[in-house]
């Protein structure tokens, strides 16, 4: 192998809610491997002016911050062997940029690199500005996909109808891995994925194209959609040597890091993917040649996401997961610091993952559903069967991680899973990778074999699509 060149290499990067990823793979004798990886928090949360406490929204700068400190923390050899770029990241959230001044390209210690410049915050996924009075006053949509708080065709309602002003400070708007991806192309007019503009909603999925006949007759700025493009294509190719990454490098059009996460690690159709993180995800894959009804039902707990190859996943993507189990740390913290004490909430949660184990069962039933439902976001949580015998904070831990799992369950029953062919679940994300009670408890539920440790990972997912 002396003298031979050095094989190349596909940078993965997803821009995650709370952090972004990194991830070089490079070719192997049994397929791609992951070389390096890095991730840096982005510690981007901002408050929202126009929307209060309803508002979630990120500082674009602090993202791109975390982007560059991930990047400059990669070897400079690998990254100078990079051809490819994969990008995922949050979907359903929407940035709006000024197109001619988007960014400024500048000097750092590892090469050019682009600055945010006219750019709005982030609009997050967790945004909850349009109540359910306002969604039910909007035109409604021809698409496969109910709407909802936190997409990105609402979110531009929201503002069109409470904040105007708003919108005519810019003439171009995507997903925050888009905007990475037109920054780094400088496209004209921003491209987008299929599975990101699903997840928008007002998108038609069967025929790739906006409603753009509905959306122009409310008034909807309709200049700033994207074009959309199918998930796994060329965007463009670098405009500059970033980070030392050649110029030319090919970047794909950003995707989804949902349909990411389960590209890196779903192999067989016969598996499901069970994901547990900030949210809380059930997966599997519908047959080929899978088409989603024309209309969404407005009840169903299941959404079809756009996969790649025109494939489809059915998912059960429920809003209580991790979040629940860090609410409830928040909680125990808050009351203790006001009986006078001072605990850190990572003793509290060790303590209580530890208390729990020591419960192998518990007679409360903890509904944990506390930050709603997409398909019941009027549904807050409730506990009942509260017996003197089950005041613990094992019991009540043990009670809220089965709580966790039984809500997943119920939106995409088992049944459903034995009917498609499933054979086995792999489990994956944070807070089941942290959490013996949350495993103890999926075990107890599925009647499936568990495999834990083929970790999902959106980054990783991101370059193995290139």
């Amino acid at each position: 192998a002396a003298g031979r060149p050095a094989p190349a290499c596909v940078l993965g990067i997803d821009l995650g809610t709370t952090s972004v990823k990194a991830a070089l793979l490079v070719g192997a004798e049994g397929g791609q491997v992951v070389a390096e990886s890095c991730s840096r928090e982005t510690q981007a949360h901002a408050s929202s002016l126009e929307a209060g406490p309803q508002g979630m929204e990120q500082n674009v700068q602090r993202i791109i911050t975390a982007l560059n400190e991930c990047l400059a923390a990669l070897p400079q050899q690998q990254l100078q062997r990079v051809s490819h770029i994969g990008i995922s990241g949050q979907m359903h959230g929407i940035v709006f940029w000024k197109k001619d001044k988007g960014c400024r390209w500048t000097e750092c210690g590892t090469g050019p690199t682009f600055e945010p410049e006219e750019v709005s915050h982030l609009i997050t996924w967790q945004d909850s500005r349009c109540s359910p009075t306002f969604l039910s006053s909007l035109p409604l949509p021809h698409s496969h996909i109910s709407l909802a708080t936190g997409f990105g065709c609402a979110t531009v309602y929201w503002y069109l109808k409470k904040s105007p002003d708003f919108l005519k400070s810019y003439d171009a708007a995507g997903t925050i891995h888009d905007y990475v991806v037109a920054m780094l192309c400088d496209l004209k007019k921003p491209l987008m994925s299929v599975q990101n503009a699903a997840s928008w909603g007002y998108f038609n999925s069967r025929n790739k194209s906006w409603n753009t006949d509905i959306l122009k007759k409310s008034g909807f700025p309709v200049h700033l959609l994207p074009e959309v493009g199918d998930p796994g294509s060329i965007a463009g190719r670098t405009i500059c040597a970033w980070h030392g990454i050649p110029k030319g490098a090919k970047v794909g059009i950003a995707l989804g890091d949902f349909q990411c996460s389960v590209y890196s690690c779903l192999t067989e159709r016969t598996d499901a993917v069970l994901n547990i993180s900030t949210s809380a995800q059930l997966t599997i894959s519908m047959p080929p040649g899978f088409q989603p009804p024309e209309t969404p039902d407005p009840s169903s707990a299941v959404t079809y996401f756009p996969y790649f190859n025109g494939d489809y996943l059915a998912v059960a993507a429920s809003l209580n997961g991790g979040n629940v189990l860090a609410t409830f740390v928040d909680m125990v913290a808050q009351w203790t610091e006001e009986l006078g004490l001072q605990v850190q909430e990572s003793a509290i949660y060790t303590k209580i993952i530890q208390a729990a184990l020591a419960q192998n069962n518990s007679k409360l039933s903890v509904h944990p559903t506390i930050f709603g439902e997409r398909h019941i976001p009027e549904q807050l949580a409730s506990v009942t069967n509260i017996a003197v015998s089950d005041l613990s904070l094992g019991h009540v831990t043990r009670a809220l991680c089965r709580g966790i799992v039984e809500n997943l369950c119920s939106m995409l029953p088992v049944q459903c899973l034995m009917e498609t062919g499933v054979r086995r679940i792999l489990g994956s994300g944070n807070a089941l990778a942290r959490n013996e009670v949350l495993r103890q408890e999926v075990e107890r539920i599925f009647p499936f074999p568990v495999v834990y440790g083929k970790d999902v990972d959106a980054a990783v997912g991101a370059a193995m699509v290139m």
